[in-house]
C-alpha cells in the first residue's frame, strides 16, 4: 500500500494542510487523481510521498493515466504561494489545476494533432517579418539580457519593447524552450498574437484567457502540459500557471498595470510569483513597462538589478510634429460647442475627420452620467444597498449600481421634494458618444469599456481599428494600453484628473501611468502631424506635466519621497483588514476593538496600526464595510498577524492600493 498527500481542487477545501489518501499503485509526484471529498468525487494532484499514518485513510479512486504529471516547479510555486499570501490549498490548486478533467480526456489526440501540424510545417520561427532589422537600442537591449535574471525594460511608449520581447523568445525556441508572455488585458491578446503569428508558426502560441469557453480552455490546457514541441503561451495573469515542462523565458507586458494584482484569494502579485519562479527554474523574467511602479523600481535600483533603458521611439519620422496643449475645464470661453469637448479638440477631430484619420477619445468613467442630483433639494439618486451614486446609462435607460448590479429606472420628478428639475451630471464614456454623434453623424463610432457586450469587446475590433475604419474610438482605460494604430492623428483625453483626488497613496502613480500611457498612443511615426488636447482642472499639476513631458525620473523622485514621508510601500510592508456587517456602530466597535488587541500583543513588534476607517465603498449590498491598515517593515510580522485573524475579518496582503 502507498501513501501520498493530496491537494484536492475544490475551493469548499479551505484548510492550508495536505490531505493523506492510499494507493495499491504507486504513483508520481504532480499525478493527477480522482479522490472523494465529502461524498463529492474531485480532481486532486499528488503532492508528496509519506509513510501510513496513524489516522484511516481514504483510498485514491482512480489516476488519470492520459495526462501527464503537473510539473514539478508549480507544485513548489504552488507551495510558495499558499506560505506567502497565506492561502488555502483549495484556491492555490485551482490556480495550477484551472479545469475540471475526467479519466476520458482526449489529450493525446490533442497533441498528436498538434505534433503533426508542426512537422508539416517544418519551423518554429516563421513568418513574413523574420528577418526585420532592429534598432542599436533594441540590439543593446536584448544583449544586456543575456543572462539568466530578472530585468527591467524600462523603454518609452513606442520604443519597440513587442519586438525586443520577440527576440529573446526565438534565442528561446532555439534553444527548445518555451516562453510565456503576460499582458494585463484579455483585450489585447488578439493585436499580440496577430503581432506574433508574423514572426512565428502560430500554431505554437496559444492563447490562455479566463473566460474562454470550457471546452476550448480543456483544450488549450491539455495541449500546453502534453506538447513536446516548445511553445508561446500567451494570456493575462492566470496564463503563468501553464504547465509547461520546459519553460525558459517569462515576460510581464506593461507590469505595472493593477489588473496582475489578483483581488480574489490568494491574492497574489503577479510580479513577484513570476519572480520567484524564475528562480526556481534559473529562468528568464523580463519586465516591461514605460511607467514601471515606485516600488518595482526602487526594489530594481537598491538590490543592484537589471535595469534596461530604451529611451528613443523604434519608429522614427523627422517630418512628424507632435502638438500637446493642454485646456483648463474651468474655463467656459473654451466650451462654446459642447459642454464636455473644448473649441480644440473638436477643431482637432474635423481636421482629422477631413483627412480620413482616426480619432481616440479617452475617459476613465463608464456610463452616461454618474450623478444624477435634484437642483431644489439636493438628492442624490444612490444605490439602496450599496449607499454611492447610481450612474445613469442612457442606452439602457437605466440607472445602474456598479458595485452590486441593482438597477432602476430614472425618475421624472425628485422623490423628496417632487422636484422636476432632475439634473445629470459627471460625464462617462456613453454621453462622449452621444455628444460625437451629435456633432459628428455621418462618422462611425465605437466604445470600448467595461460595459460592452462580448460580439463588442475590443478584442473582436482589433482588424477594424488597425485599419481605420472606425473613425472615432472612445473608451476607458482599455484603450491606453499596448494599442498601435496607424491612422490615429488626434487624441482628446476628456478629464485628465480622474483618479489624481482618490483618497489612495497609489492615486498619483495611477494618474502619471494611465496619462504616459494615453499620450503615447500618437506620434508613432506613422503621421506627419498629430494632435493631443488633455482637459483638465489643474493645468498647472506638476505630475500632468510629468505625464506629457514623458519624465520618469521627475515623478518617480516626488513620489518616493512622498511614500517615505507617510510611510508607505516600499519603505514597509502592508496587510489591508476588513470586516463588514449590518449595523455599522458594530463593525466599528469590533474594529477599534481588534486594532487596541493588535497594538498590544508582543507577537507583533514595531507595527503602525491605521485606523478603523469607513472602506472606499463604505456600504454594499447593504452591508457596512470598514478596515484597519497594518504596516510594518518586516513583512514576517504581517504574515504572524494574519494567521491570527478571527474568522470574520479578511486580509489583503501587499494591496495596490487602500481602496
Amino acid at each position: 500500500m502507498y501513501y501520498y498527500e493530496v491537494w484536492v481542487n475544490s475551493l469548499s477545501y479551505r484548510s492550508k494542510e495536505s490531505l493523506t489518501y492510499h494507493s495499491t499503485k504507486k504513483l508520481r509526484i504532480g499525478s493527477l487523481v480522482n479522490t472523494e471529498l465529502k461524498k463529492e468525487i474531485v480532481n486532486a494532484v499528488i503532492v508528496k510521498n509519506v509513510s501510513k499514518p496513524r489516522f484511516k485513510t481514504k483510498k485514491i479512486n482512480s489516476e488519470l493515466t492520459n495526462i501527464p504529471p503537473i510539473p514539478f516547479h508549480l507544485i513548489r510555486l504552488a507551495k510558495w504561494i499558499m506560505d506567502y499570501y497565506s492561502s488555502n490549498v483549495g484556491v492555490v490548486t485551482k490556480l495550477i489545476l484551472p479545469i475540471k478533467l475526467t479519466s476520458e480526456s482526449d489529450s493525446k489526440k490533442e497533441t498528436t494533432k498538434l505534433e503533426a501540424e508542426l512537422n508539416n510545417k517544418h519551423s518554429l520561427i516563421s513568418g513574413s517579418k523574420r528577418d526585420q532589422e532592429l534598432t542599436g537600442e533594441q540590439f543593446g537591449a536584448i544583449s544586456k539580457m543575456s543572462k539568466n535574471d530578472t530585468y527591467l525594460l524600462h523603454g518609452v511608449t513606442g520604443s519597440g519593447k513587442t519586438r525586443v520581447y520577440i527576440e529573446m523568445i526565438k534565442k528561446t525556441l532555439k534553444n527548445k524552450q518555451s516562453s510565456i508572455l503576460l499582458v494585463p488585458e484579455i483585450g489585447l491578446m488578439g493585436q499580440l498574437k496577430s503581432t506574433l503569428s508574423e514572426y512565428f508558426n502560430p500554431e505554437i502560441i496559444i492563447e490562455w484567457d479566463s473566460r474562454q469557453p470550457p471546452k476550448i480552455k480543456k483544450s488549450n490546457w491539455l495541449r500546453i502540459i502534453s506538447s513536446k514541441t516548445p511553445l508561446i503561451v500567451i494570456g493575462p495573469r492566470s496564463a503563468l500557471f501553464s504547465p509547461l515542462n520546459n519553460l525558459g523565458l517569462i515576460i510581464v507586458d506593461e507590469c505595472h498595470e493593477t489588473s496582475y494584482k489578483q483581488e480574489s484569494s490568494p491574492r497574489y502579485e503577479t510580479n513577484r510569483v513570476a519572480s520567484y519562479l524564475t528562480k526556481l527554474l534559473n529562468i528568464k523574467l523580463i519586465l516591461g513597462s514605460a511607467t514601471p511602479s515606485v516600488i518595482d523600481y526602487f526594489l530594481a535600483k537598491n538590490k543592484e538589478k537589471n535595469i534596461v533603458l530604451m529611451k528613443n521611439r523604434a519608429i522614427t519620422n523627422e517630418a512628424e510634429e507632435k502638438n500637446i496643449k493642454l485646456v483648463d475645464l474651468k474655463d467656459k470661453n473654451q466650451f462654446i460647442r459642447s459642454k464636455y469637448l473644448s473649441e480644440l479638440l473638436i477643431e482637432s477631430i474635423e481636421n482629422s475627420l477631413s483627412r480620413n484619420e482616426q480619432i481616440l477619445l479617452y475617459l476613465n468613467r463608464r456610463g452616461t452620467s454618474r450623478v444624477v442630483f435634484c437642483t431644489s433639494c439636493g438628492w442624490q439618486s444612490n444605490c439602496p444597498h450599496c449607499d454611492i451614486p447610481l450612474t445613469y446609462h442612457s442606452d439602457l435607460h437605466k440607472l445602474i449600481c456598479h458595485s452590486c448590479d441593482f438597477k432602476s429606472s430614472p425618475p421624472t420628478c425628485c422623490p423628496v421634494c417632487r422636484n422636476a428639475d432632475i439634473i445629470y451630471k459627471s460625464i462617462g464614456t456613453k454621453a462622449v458618444v452621444e455628444e460625437m454623434e451629435r456633432l459628428f453623424p455621418s462618422a462611425k463610432i465605437a466604445r470600448f469599456d467595461s460595459d460592452n457586450k462580448k460580439s463588442e469587446r475590443m478584442e473582436h475590433s482589433y482588424e477594424k481599428l488597425i485599419k481605420g475604419s472606425i473613425d472615432i474610438i472612445v473608451g476607458t482605460q482599455l484603450v491606453a494600453k499596448s494599442l498601435d494604430l496607424p491612422k490615429l492623428s488626434t487624441l482628446g483625453v476628456i478629464i485628465a484628473d480622474t483618479s489624481l483626488y482618490l483618497p489612495d497613496f497609489s492615486s498619483s502613480e495611477r494618474t502619471f501611468q494611465l496619462l504616459n500611457q494615453v499620450i503615447g498612443r500618437v506620434g508613432r511615426g506613422h503621421i506627419n502631424s498629430t494632435n493631443t488636447i488633455i482637459q483638465t482642472y489643474n493645468p498647472d499639476n506638476k505630475l500632468i506635466k510629468y505625464a506629457i513631458e514623458d519624465n520618469y525620473q521627475g515623478f518617480y523622485e516626488e513620489e518616493l519621497s512622498e511614500r517615505q514621508k507617510y510611510f508607505f510601500p516600499p519603505f514597509c510592508s502592508i496587510v489591508k483588514i476588513s470586516g463588514k456587517a449590518k449595523n455599522r456602530n458594530i463593525i466599528i466597535n469590533k474594529m477599534s476593538d481588534f486594532k487596541k488587541e493588535l497594538e498590544n500583543n508582543p507577537d507583533f513588534p514595531s507595527i503602525v496600526v491605521e485606523g478603523p476607517s469607513p472602506s472606499y465603498r463604505e456600504k454594499t449590498k447593504n452591508l457596512y464595510n470598514w478596515q484597519l491598515v497594518v504596516k510594518s517593515k518586516d513583512r514576517s510580522v504581517l504574515l504572524r498577524l494574519i494567521n491570527s485573524l478571527p474568522k470574520n475579518l479578511s486580509f489583503d496582503i501587499d494591496p495596490g492600493n487602500l481602496l
